[in-house]
């Protein structure tokens, strides 16, 4: 029976020394013939903070599924740490707050809890280190205070803290934000982003999916600009011109004066319109 339980436990992949965090080489996504994702190639460092930044439909969730491992590309490789993505435990992955059942009957705690899953086994009781654990992974974004409160009943912006907990308490080194801040007020914003600054000193590796240019120029170390295909990525003044967003948004576009790239005219995408992410 010991040896039963032994083989649920989850299956942990090596990180091989000197790995980048990401390679994703040559990855495409087809559903049902139509391509969701067309021969995307990049790498990322440990430690950085990367935008991924385009309009509905452009493959953003899709991408992050194929990092994940929650999908298998139609070709090309991802490695994580210089494997496949689905022998790791220490990808976190926060998905949109609107695929989420905010009525499920869980705590706060409860909910951090679930990251350490991969840690503890299927079908084994938490011990008292993994329950200081997540409270250590609350204080960290602040929320200790609201370990007892049923999840639904927290703002937007305390549910996104709560989620990056979960990733905290699983001990995630490379963390996938599928559009945190949408529909949060700046206050909330402002304090997702701390977060992100302070878990720079554990080199923990950040990819956030984003519509907001502006943030993205600003907060990140590089921006990734994707529609199905990756269009460019870079520093903010490698990637944010006319001729990069044009590519990316097509006619849903409006030039408006000022903004940090004035110089260059800066372009606002219009992405209030459209279908869901594939």
């Amino acid at each position: 029976m010991a040896q039963s339980l032994q083989q649920l436990r989850y299956p942990v992949a090596r990180h091989e020394p000197g790995a980048p965090s990401l390679v994703v080489e040559h990855v495409s996504m087809r559903f049902n013939g139509v391509t969701a994702l067309d021969d995307i190639s990049f790498e990322v460092n440990t430690g950085e903070r990367i935008a991924v930044v385009g309009p509905n439909g452009a493959g953003k969730s899709t991408l992050f599924n194929v990092i994940s491992g929650a999908l298998r590309p139609s070709s090309g490789q991802i490695h994580v740490f210089g494997h496949e993505p689905g022998g790791h435990i220490c990808i976190g992955y926060v998905p949109q707050r609107n695929r989420i059942d905010w009525s499920f009957p869980v705590t706060v705690s409860d909910v951090v809890m679930m990251g350490r899953v991969g840690k503890i086994g299927l079908f084994r009781w938490p011990k008292q280190k993994d329950w200081q654990v997540v409270e250590s992974a609350l204080a960290r974004v602040g929320m200790e205070g609201l370990a007892r409160r049923q999840i639904g009943e927290l703002s937007g912006g305390q549910q996104q803290r709560v989620f990056i907990a979960r990733a905290l308490a699983q001990e995630a080194e490379l963390l996938l934000l599928d559009e945190p801040l949408t529909g949060l007020d700046t206050p909330s914003q402002e304090a997702i982003l701390g977060i992100f600054d302070s878990l720079k000193a554990d080199d923990i590796t950040i990819l956030v999916a984003t519509h907001d240019l502006d943030q993205a120029s600003t907060y990140f170390d590089r921006m990734m600009l994707l529609n199905r295909r990756l269009i460019a990525f870079g520093k903010a003044d490698e990637v944010y011109t006319p001729e990069h967003l044009v590519a990316t948004y097509g006619g849903h576009l409006h030039v408006l004066p000022g903004g940090k790239m004035e110089e260059k005219r800066l372009l606002v995408a219009d992405t209030c319109c459209g279908g869901g992410e594939p």
